[in-house]
Parts: C-alpha cells; sequence; structure tokens
C-alpha cells in the first residue's frame, strides 16, 4: 500500500518591512506607577519606536481614555498629533482599521498585556494579518496576568519575540543600509523585563 506523506502547511510569518507596522499601545503616564516593570518596558518600546522611524515602518500608537489616563509618556518622543484616543479595549478602532491598507504583520508592544494587547493581537490574527508580540516591551499589573496573556496570544497564532529579534529580522544583512544606525540602539544590552525570573513563557 502506498503511503502519502502528508504535507503541513506553516505559516513562517516572517517580517518584512515594506509590509509591517508597528502597534504602540496605550503607554501613559498615568499606568507609571501600576505596570509590572513600567521602566523596563518604556526603555524598549523607545528603542521600537526609534527603529521605526530609522527604518521608515508606519506606527500606530493608541491612548485608553487620555482625559483620565494622561498621554503617551515622554520616553517615546511620540508626536500627540498620531495618538488615537479610544474607549475600547481593542487598537482597531474604525480609523486604524480603514487605515490598515496592505499591512501583513503588525509587531505590537505596550500594555496591558492580557487587555488592550491580547484583544488587539485576536482582532488582528482573526483578519489575517500576522501578529508579532515583543514580549519584553508588553507587560500588566501582575506577572500573572502578563504571562497568561503570552500563553493565549501563543496559542492563539501569534509570534512571541524580542525587540532585537525583530530588529534583525527587518533588516536580514549586516548590509543593511541602517544597520549601524539600529545596532546603535541596542549596543547596551536591554534592561531586564521579568520574563523569565519566576516562570517561563
Amino acid at each position: 500500500i502506498l503511503k502519502m506523506a502528508a504535507t503541513t502547511t506553516r505559516n513562517i510569518a516572517r517580517l518584512t518591512a515594506a509590509t509591517t507596522r508597528f502597534f504602540v499601545c496605550d503607554l501613559q503616564e498615568r499606568f507609571r506607577d501600576s505596570i509590572y516593570k513600567f521602566k523596563e518596558i518604556s526603555t524598549t518600546s523607545a528603542r521600537l519606536v526609534s527603529a521605526a522611524r530609522i527604518l521608515k515602518i508606519p506606527m500606530v500608537v493608541t491612548e485608553q481614555y487620555p482625559k483620565a489616563l494622561g498621554t503617551t509618556i515622554k520616553e517615546l518622543d511620540i508626536d500627540p498629533s498620531i495618538a488615537i484616543p479610544k474607549t475600547c479595549f481593542t487598537m482597531l478602532t474604525e480609523e486604524v482599521v480603514k487605515d490598515l491598507g496592505d499591512t501583513q504583520s503588525v509587531v505590537l508592544f505596550g500594555i496591558e498585556a492580557h487587555v488592550c494587547i491580547q484583544q488587539t493581537a485576536l482582532d488582528l490574527l482573526e483578519r489575517g494579518i500576522d501578529v508579532h508580540v515583543v514580549a519584553d516591551a508588553c507587560s500588566s499589573r501582575t506577572l500573572t496576568d502578563r504571562l497568561l496573556a503570552f500563553d493565549r496570544m501563543k496559542n492563539s497564532g501569534a509570534i512571541l519575540t524580542s525587540h532585537e529579534s525583530v530588529l534583525f529580522e527587518l533588516m536580514r544583512d549586516s548590509k543593511h543600509p541602517n544597520f549601524k544606525e539600529i545596532s546603535a540602539l541596542i549596543r547596551n544590552p536591554a534592561p531586564d523585563t521579568g520574563i523569565f525570573n519566576t516562570s517561563r513563557m
């Protein structure tokens, strides 16, 4: 009996600069004292924002009810005019959805991992968009919520990754014209964001 080997189609979800957007989720002043490892994920997020500018990757920036929760933290140096206010937990507001265009991949980071990050990831996955959740640039008020959110998103098809992994994948080659600029951003080791201190993803 001739047995045919089953062929499995695997989604590698490679990042390509031309079809990627960075989603910066709700990194606002009011959360500064309540989010686990806020300072550390802010530092990592600032690297990603700077890299997006260098690599000319479009960014979507949202703020959850900024009237009460404040504006985007100054460390990111975000032009206030591009921040999209929202009350829904997902970042996929009508405005954002209309502007998705030919986006194939989203690099997603911010807070909170188990609320706005998770709901945004699930909504994007439902639309057939690859989601790369930058674990060292996402957090919640508790480590428990953070790690459970990572599990849920991974099980749903999101890619869990680090900010350096994202940046090197987008460049692909040390001959990339922006290699020196990106390398300068990450020359110093990233701060410990506490993912592996007491548990694993």
